[in-house]
Protein backbone atom coordinates (compact mmCIF):
# COMPACT_ATOMS: atom_id res chain seq x y z
CA UNK A 1 0.00 0.00 0.00
CA UNK A 2 1.20 3.51 -0.80
CA UNK A 3 2.23 5.75 2.10
CA UNK A 4 0.26 8.73 0.81
CA UNK A 5 -2.31 9.39 -1.90
CA UNK A 6 -1.72 11.93 -4.63
CA UNK A 7 -4.66 13.84 -3.20
CA UNK A 8 -2.90 14.35 0.13
CA UNK A 9 0.32 15.31 -1.66
CA UNK A 10 -1.60 17.99 -3.59
CA UNK A 11 -2.98 19.25 -0.29
CA UNK A 12 0.62 19.56 0.92
CA UNK A 13 1.46 21.73 -2.11
CA UNK A 14 -1.51 24.00 -1.34
CA UNK A 15 -0.44 24.29 2.28
CA UNK A 16 3.11 25.21 1.22
CA UNK A 17 1.90 27.98 -1.05
CA UNK A 18 -0.42 29.41 1.60
CA UNK A 19 2.51 29.59 4.01
CA UNK A 20 4.64 31.19 1.30
CA UNK A 21 2.06 33.88 0.59
CA UNK A 22 1.58 34.67 4.27
CA UNK A 23 5.32 35.00 4.81
CA UNK A 24 5.77 37.15 1.70
CA UNK A 25 2.85 39.43 2.54
CA UNK A 26 4.07 39.91 6.10
CA UNK A 27 7.40 41.17 4.74
CA UNK A 28 5.96 43.07 1.77
CA UNK A 29 7.74 46.40 1.23
CA UNK A 30 5.05 49.00 0.59
CA UNK A 31 5.32 50.55 -2.85
CA UNK A 32 7.39 47.72 -4.33
CA UNK A 33 5.67 47.24 -7.68
CA UNK A 34 8.11 44.57 -8.80
CA UNK A 35 7.36 42.42 -5.76
CA UNK A 36 3.62 42.99 -6.16
CA UNK A 37 3.86 41.79 -9.77
CA UNK A 38 5.81 38.71 -8.69
CA UNK A 39 3.23 37.81 -6.07
CA UNK A 40 0.43 38.35 -8.59
CA UNK A 41 2.11 35.86 -10.93
CA UNK A 42 2.39 33.28 -8.18
CA UNK A 43 -1.19 33.95 -7.11
CA UNK A 44 -2.60 33.32 -10.58
CA UNK A 45 -0.99 29.89 -10.60
CA UNK A 46 -2.13 29.06 -7.07
CA UNK A 47 -5.67 30.26 -7.75
CA UNK A 48 -5.85 28.07 -10.84
CA UNK A 49 -4.41 25.00 -9.11
CA UNK A 50 -6.69 25.20 -6.07
CA UNK A 51 -9.78 25.96 -8.13
CA UNK A 52 -9.10 23.07 -10.50
CA UNK A 53 -8.48 20.76 -7.56
CA UNK A 54 -11.69 21.38 -5.65
CA UNK A 55 -13.86 21.55 -8.78
CA UNK A 56 -12.28 18.33 -10.03
CA UNK A 57 -13.05 16.62 -6.74
CA UNK A 58 -16.72 17.50 -7.05
CA UNK A 59 -16.98 16.49 -10.70
CA UNK A 60 -14.65 13.47 -10.84
CA UNK A 61 -13.51 12.25 -7.41
CA UNK A 62 -16.77 12.28 -5.49
CA UNK A 63 -18.70 10.04 -7.95
CA UNK A 64 -15.81 7.55 -7.96
CA UNK A 65 -15.52 7.57 -4.18
CA UNK A 66 -19.25 7.03 -3.76
CA UNK A 67 -18.93 3.93 -5.96
CA UNK A 68 -16.33 2.49 -3.58
CA UNK A 69 -18.35 3.12 -0.46
CA UNK A 70 -18.03 6.72 0.70
CA UNK A 71 -21.41 7.95 1.89
CA UNK A 72 -23.27 10.73 0.08
CA UNK A 73 -23.61 12.50 3.44
CA UNK A 74 -19.83 12.74 3.86
CA UNK A 75 -19.41 14.01 0.31
CA UNK A 76 -22.14 16.60 0.88
CA UNK A 77 -20.27 17.86 3.97
CA UNK A 78 -17.07 18.12 1.96
CA UNK A 79 -18.88 20.00 -0.81
CA UNK A 80 -20.22 22.49 1.75
CA UNK A 81 -16.63 23.04 2.87
CA UNK A 82 -15.65 23.55 -0.77
CA UNK A 83 -18.25 26.31 -0.96
CA UNK A 84 -16.76 28.04 2.08
CA UNK A 85 -13.29 27.67 0.59
CA UNK A 86 -14.46 29.12 -2.73
CA UNK A 87 -15.86 32.15 -0.91
CA UNK A 88 -12.56 32.71 0.89
CA UNK A 89 -10.69 32.17 -2.37
CA UNK A 90 -12.79 34.88 -4.05
CA UNK A 91 -12.03 37.31 -1.23
CA UNK A 92 -8.32 36.56 -1.45
CA UNK A 93 -8.44 36.96 -5.24
CA UNK A 94 -9.95 40.43 -4.82
CA UNK A 95 -7.38 41.42 -2.19
CA UNK A 96 -4.44 40.15 -4.23
CA UNK A 97 -5.79 42.02 -7.25
CA UNK A 98 -5.87 45.26 -5.25
CA UNK A 99 -2.28 44.71 -4.11
CA UNK A 100 -1.21 44.10 -7.69
CA UNK A 101 -2.80 47.39 -8.73
CA UNK A 102 -1.50 49.61 -5.94
CA UNK A 103 1.55 47.90 -4.36
CA UNK A 104 0.40 49.64 -1.19
CA UNK A 105 1.29 48.61 2.35
CA UNK A 106 -2.35 48.78 3.44
CA UNK A 107 -3.39 46.50 0.60
CA UNK A 108 -0.64 44.07 1.59
CA UNK A 109 -2.11 43.94 5.11
CA UNK A 110 -5.59 43.38 3.69
CA UNK A 111 -4.29 40.67 1.37
CA UNK A 112 -2.60 38.91 4.28
CA UNK A 113 -5.82 39.02 6.30
CA UNK A 114 -7.74 37.48 3.39
CA UNK A 115 -5.01 34.87 2.96
CA UNK A 116 -5.18 33.94 6.63
CA UNK A 117 -8.90 33.27 6.28
CA UNK A 118 -8.32 31.25 3.12
CA UNK A 119 -5.70 29.22 4.96
CA UNK A 120 -8.03 28.64 7.90
CA UNK A 121 -10.95 27.31 5.90
CA UNK A 122 -8.75 25.36 3.47
CA UNK A 123 -6.72 23.59 6.15
CA UNK A 124 -9.87 22.86 8.13
CA UNK A 125 -11.38 21.28 5.02
CA UNK A 126 -8.22 19.34 4.17
CA UNK A 127 -8.01 17.89 7.68
CA UNK A 128 -11.61 16.71 7.50
CA UNK A 129 -11.24 15.35 3.98
CA UNK A 130 -8.02 13.51 4.80
CA UNK A 131 -9.60 11.93 7.87
CA UNK A 132 -12.58 10.68 5.86
CA UNK A 133 -11.07 10.01 2.44
CA UNK A 134 -7.35 9.29 2.71
CA UNK A 135 -7.89 5.74 4.09
CA UNK A 136 -10.25 5.05 1.19
CA UNK A 137 -7.77 6.27 -1.40
CA UNK A 138 -5.06 4.02 0.04
CA UNK A 139 -7.27 0.96 0.49
CA UNK A 140 -9.00 1.22 -2.91
CA UNK A 141 -6.12 2.58 -5.00
CA UNK A 142 -6.10 -0.39 -7.42
CA UNK A 143 -9.83 -0.62 -7.99
CA UNK A 144 -11.33 -0.01 -11.44
CA UNK A 145 -13.26 2.97 -10.08
CA UNK A 146 -10.19 4.81 -8.82
CA UNK A 147 -8.15 3.89 -11.87
CA UNK A 148 -10.89 5.40 -14.03
CA UNK A 149 -10.90 8.46 -11.79
CA UNK A 150 -7.16 8.86 -12.33
CA UNK A 151 -7.59 8.69 -16.08
CA UNK A 152 -10.22 11.44 -15.93
CA UNK A 153 -7.95 13.70 -13.90
CA UNK A 154 -5.17 13.08 -16.41
CA UNK A 155 -7.24 14.55 -19.26
CA UNK A 156 -5.52 17.94 -19.30
CA UNK A 157 -3.38 19.76 -21.81
CA UNK A 158 0.39 19.18 -21.72
CA UNK A 159 0.85 22.77 -20.54
CA UNK A 160 -1.57 22.28 -17.65
CA UNK A 161 0.04 18.96 -16.76
CA UNK A 162 3.56 20.33 -16.86
CA UNK A 163 2.67 23.33 -14.72
CA UNK A 164 0.82 21.14 -12.24
CA UNK A 165 3.71 18.73 -11.75
CA UNK A 166 6.30 21.49 -11.51
CA UNK A 167 4.17 23.26 -8.90
CA UNK A 168 3.25 20.17 -6.89
CA UNK A 169 6.87 18.99 -6.74
CA UNK A 170 8.31 22.40 -5.77
CA UNK A 171 9.33 21.85 -2.15
CA UNK A 172 7.71 18.40 -1.85
CA UNK A 173 9.10 15.84 0.57
CA UNK A 174 10.28 12.49 -0.84
CA UNK A 175 7.03 10.84 0.27
CA UNK A 176 4.95 13.56 -1.38
CA UNK A 177 7.03 13.40 -4.56
CA UNK A 178 6.55 9.64 -4.79
CA UNK A 179 2.80 9.99 -4.29
CA UNK A 180 2.67 12.47 -7.17
CA UNK A 181 4.96 10.68 -9.61
CA UNK A 182 4.76 7.05 -8.53
CA UNK A 183 2.48 5.91 -11.35
CA UNK A 184 4.13 7.91 -14.14
CA UNK A 185 7.05 6.49 -16.16
CA UNK A 186 10.16 8.56 -15.48
CA UNK A 187 10.85 9.37 -19.16
CA UNK A 188 7.31 10.69 -19.54
CA UNK A 189 7.56 12.74 -16.36
CA UNK A 190 10.92 14.15 -17.44
CA UNK A 191 9.41 15.43 -20.68
CA UNK A 192 6.27 16.79 -19.04
CA UNK A 193 8.08 18.67 -16.29
CA UNK A 194 11.15 19.58 -18.33
CA UNK A 195 9.30 20.96 -21.32
CA UNK A 196 5.83 21.94 -20.18
CA UNK A 197 6.77 22.93 -16.63
CA UNK A 198 9.22 25.52 -17.89
CA UNK A 199 6.88 28.46 -17.40
CA UNK A 200 6.36 27.61 -13.73
CA UNK A 201 10.09 27.24 -13.16
CA UNK A 202 10.84 30.58 -14.87
CA UNK A 203 7.92 32.68 -13.65
CA UNK A 204 6.60 31.27 -10.37
CA UNK A 205 9.30 29.29 -8.57
CA UNK A 206 11.68 32.31 -8.44
CA UNK A 207 9.00 34.29 -6.55
CA UNK A 208 9.58 32.04 -3.56
CA UNK A 209 13.37 32.21 -3.82
CA UNK A 210 13.29 35.99 -3.48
Amino acid sequence: MAEMSMNKAIHAAVRRDLDRFLNALERFPGGDRQRATQLATAWRNFDEQLTRHHEGEHEIAWPALQKVGVSPEVLAQLDAEHDAMATALTAARTAMGALSNTSGAEDAVAARTAMQELQRVTVEHFEHEEKEIEPVYLEKEGTPELKAMGREFAKVSPAQGGTFFAWALDGATPTESHAITGTIPKPVLTVIVGLFGRNYRKSVAPVWRN
